[in-house]
């Protein structure tokens, strides 16, 4: 048997948590630099508040409706996140973490006779240790699993969050419910051609006449899915990478830039930063990418994105290689006095640590891994970045516009919860 959990509203959720004079009451979340809302709690849906609408374009509506709106506070999300998996991890060890706010689980070889108490159990210890609402679905598949969790979702009053499928009556009557768009899988194109063949629900796409048509378009992956919701298990649980294979840091910037110097600070800082994340999932890069993009109303040419690619003689995870071959790219391709907007630093070509070889006649400089060492605890203790390069600025940090961000409650001492007694 498996179970999708499923965090609703996570990011008003989890501002929710501290703020709880907003529960209730119409939440909304902004994307990076207060651009359009990412996230919105069911009070502000039902106002008609649209998901990706751009802040700009909503304001007097969000003013008139008296919505309280956040800046994405990623740092508290991601913590709390990670709260989150770790209670599942104590119901069984099989957990699949699938994205900020959905886990997966798996449950075979234990002895559960009611999952719909067992999912109760589970949503309320989240519940009383995170203030964090849940709704759960139980399938015998992954795929059936999310068509579970819709339905708990959708009538949360009747499910009280949980919904098992665990019969074959269940699951007909669920597919047949479920929209062919809201399948698992199924993307806006797919739908269209879809709808085209008269497959307009979950229950339609297992039909046998149509196994043809979906091998055709969707290959194996279509097929795989048919047998998920058919019940047949062959999707199993995904262990979690062990590092990524591309790492990239890109911004927006505050203001135009238009001189070598400041986006040579910039392009630095964001060299740094990958190089950090590098370190951290213990693994090396060879391949350095730089990203700049032009301010596209104020050039004559069509093209306003530029990137350049190298390669390092060896892998390296060194702050001071990986900016010093961006800088070298930077002054290949930047253009004095044009209007840049953004720009970022991208590793890739990415192996293990330990697997790094070492070369007789060009190596890196054996200090900097030392040095690093001495800044990572540094960072590690304090949170902060307060040793860097020397081209890069003490005094400045990349800044988001984030005229809404709450306080780091779980991940800065700083912003700790202060209690008057």
């Amino acid at each position: 048997m498996y179970a999708l959990v499923d965090c609703n509203n996570f990011y008003a959720s989890c501002e929710r948590v501290f703020q709880p004079q907003y529960v209730g009451k119409p939440v909304v979340i902004l994307s990076n630099n207060d651009g359009c809302i990412i996230s919105r709690s069911y009070e502000a849906k039902a106002l008609g508040i649209a998901m990706g609408a751009p802040e700009f374009k909503v304001r007097n509506e969000l003013k008139q409706h008296n919505v309280k709106v956040f800046s994405s506070n990623y740092a508290l999300y991601g913590d709390l996140s990670n709260r989150v998996m770790k209670i599942l991890e104590a119901y069984t060890p099989n957990v699949e973490v699938y994205s900020i706010d959905e886990s997966f689980m798996n449950f075979d070889g234990m002895n559960i006779e009611d999952y719909h108490a067992y999912g109760i159990q589970i949503k309320t210890r989240i519940h009383k240790w995170l203030s964090i609402p849940v709704c759960i679905g139980f399938a015998p598949t992954k795929a059936l699993s999310k068509v579970a969790n819709k339905i708990a979702k959708k009538y949360q009053e009747r499910t009280q969050g949980i919904y098992v499928i665990d019969t074959d009556e269940k699951r007909i009557k669920a597919l047949k419910w479920t929209k062919i768009e809201d399948v698992w899988g199924i993307g806006f194109r797919l739908t269209k051609k879809m709808q085209a063949k008269n497959i307009l629900t979950a229950y339609d796409f297992t039909l046998s006449h149509n196994e043809s048509f979906i091998k055709k378009e969707m290959g194996v992956v279509g097929l795989r899915l048919k047998y998920e919701l058919e019940g047949k298990s062959v999707l199993l649980l995904e262990d979690a990478p062990a590092q990524k294979k591309q790492i990239a840091i890109t911004r927006s910037f505050e203001g135009n830039i238009t001189t070598f110097n400041a986006m040579k600070e910039r392009v630095s800082t964001f060299a740094t930063v990958c190089a950090e994340k590098l370190r951290k999932q213990k693994s090396c890069c060879y391949g350095v990418i730089l990203y700049l993009r032009k301010d596209k109303y104020k050039i004559e040419s069509q093209r306003y994105n530029f990137y350049k690619l190298e390669t390092l003689p060896f892998a390296s995870n060194s702050n001071i290689t990986i900016s010093n071959l961006a800088i070298k790219m930077l002054k290949e391709i930047f253009e004095e006095g044009a209007i840049y907007k953004k720009a970022g630093v991208i590793v890739t070509e990415i192996i293990p640590e330990n697997q790094k070889q070492f070369h007789l006649f060009e190596e890196e400089n054996p200090k900097h891994q030392a040095l690093m060492k001495v800044m990572d605890h540094f960072h590690k203790k304090t949170g902060e970045r307060k040793i860097k390069l020397g081209n890069q600025d003490l005094e400045h940090t990349w800044k988001m516009k984030q005229n809404h961000l709450s306080r780091k409650y779980t991940t800065s001492f700083k912003d700790i919860l202060e209690i008057k007694c």
